[in-house]
């Protein structure tokens, strides 16, 4: 098989939350342990960082791998999901893995990955490991996609763990209060591992002190530490938060031998694009007319995402907007700019919600817009409705961003 044969038999063969949302959605770690037996334990093989939360786990996860490249470490990272190409999930030292590694690792595991019915996420994770452990990754930066305790990344030991934030995102997965979010996300707090927790919140502080309590595991609240301010080079003013769980979480591994120096953390910081290639988060498309997109899709990001939006000077705002049809549209309505135009549009995957009817729900509430055939057509028509003073957001959806990075 071509790279392009194997990844579209990876994406339609098995169930792949990214298309199909809960359908796919497995509730233990039988599959991915028995892969990982399959593979002689990847897993066991190289060191890593487990990296949880609603918002802000990939751009930490990509800050961490970053600062651990200035420090002259060979790193893994394995995120999702992916904007382009599969190969983003998969990267050392910022480079994705090769289109040979992974039509090589599809064919030699083809039968078992077929005979034990494994998910597009399962096979994706021991691939993952099995080319981490055979590149001798120094250490790996591994983000978990949903959840925590069940998702198939928590078969690691890490050096660390770190959560980022808590949200009500996944709601029909992970519980529908952040107490229980909390308590699937701490799923990840292991025995005597240290965890950091980016931000202090009141619904879920008592959670996570108990899980680590129980694990005999060092428990840090990055946001009540006295650290050195830096910068990053990821835009976006919510990354201050994010920025405080990488330097306690870098803090440890300093405790655990890695020799990792200030330089190295302020330079990691501010090469974090450049260093590891992530695309979405608050990134410029244009200047002239300001374009800005972002991945913010749940009730807490879009809040991140809106505030910093409306501090932008522009004459008009235009909003491309689009969603999947998991979501709960009603809970995100009360955050989005009512003096804003809409662009609706359905992101191109069998998830996302049509446009007609997401605008349908918007037009109810007070806010003006129309609805496009699709991302692109609605892109170019706020490209032409707005002058060169004028601002255009586009979001809603890590789907919708994919389509114009």
């Amino acid at each position: 098989m071509t790279y392009q044969d194997t990844v579209n038999w990876m994406f339609s063969q098995l169930p792949m939350y990214q298309k199909q949302g809960q359908t796919a959605f497995k509730k233990d770690l039988t599959n991915t342990l028995n892969l990982a037996k399959h593979l002689k334990n990847p897993q066991d093989k190289f060191k890593s960082i487990h990296v949880a939360g609603t918002n802000g786990k990939g751009s930490s996860s990509h800050m961490l791998a970053s600062i651990l490249q200035e420090a002259g470490y060979k790193v893994g990272l394995y995120t999702s999901p992916h904007l382009k190409d599969f190969r983003e999930r998969v990267k050392i030292n910022g480079k994705e893995v090769s289109k040979a590694f992974v039509i090589g690792f599809i064919k030699q595991n083809k039968a078992f990955l077929e005979a034990n019915n494994l998910s597009f996420f399962e096979m994706t994770v021991g691939l993952a490991f099995d080319y981490f452990a055979k590149q001798k990754v120094d250490i790996a930066v591994i983000e978990v996609g949903l959840g925590g305790r069940l998702d198939s990344t928590n078969i690691i030991t890490p050096e660390v763990s770190l959560i980022t934030n808590i949200g009500l995102d996944h709601v029909q997965f992970l519980g529908n209060t952040l107490g229980l979010i909390a308590s699937e996300k701490a799923g990840i707090i292991k025995p005597n591992i240290p965890v950091v927790i980016s931000e202090t919140q009141t619904e879920t502080q008592a959670v996570f002190t108990a899980f680590a309590e129980k694990n005999n595991s060092p428990i840090h609240f990055a946001d009540q530490a006295n650290n050195e301010a830096f910068v990053t080079d990821l835009k976006g003013s919510y990354q201050t938060k994010n920025i405080k769980g990488v330097l306690v979480t870098i803090q440890q591994l300093r405790l655990k031998g890695f020799v990792v120096s200030d330089n190295n953390i302020e330079t990691g910081l501010l090469n974090s694009v450049k260093n590891t290639g992530l695309k979405g988060r608050w990134q410029i498309l244009n200047a002239s007319p300001k374009v800005i997109c972002d991945t913010a899709h749940n009730k807490e990001g879009l809040t991140l995402a809106t505030q910093q939006l409306l501090q932008e000077q522009y004459n008009k705002l235009h909003i491309v907007f689009g969603v999947v049809n998991d979501k709960d549209v009603s809970s995100i309505l009360p955050l989005l700019p009512k003096g804003a135009t809409y662009y609706f549009c359905k992101p191109d995957v069998p998830r996302g919600l049509d446009q007609h009817f997401l605008r349908d729900i918007f037009v109810s509430k007070g806010f003006y817009g129309n609805a496009f055939a699709s991302v692109d057509i609605a892109y170019k028509e706020a490209l032409k409705a707005a002058s060169d003073e004028d601002v255009i957001y586009i979001g809603g959806s890590t789907f919708v961003v994919a389509e114009v990075v």
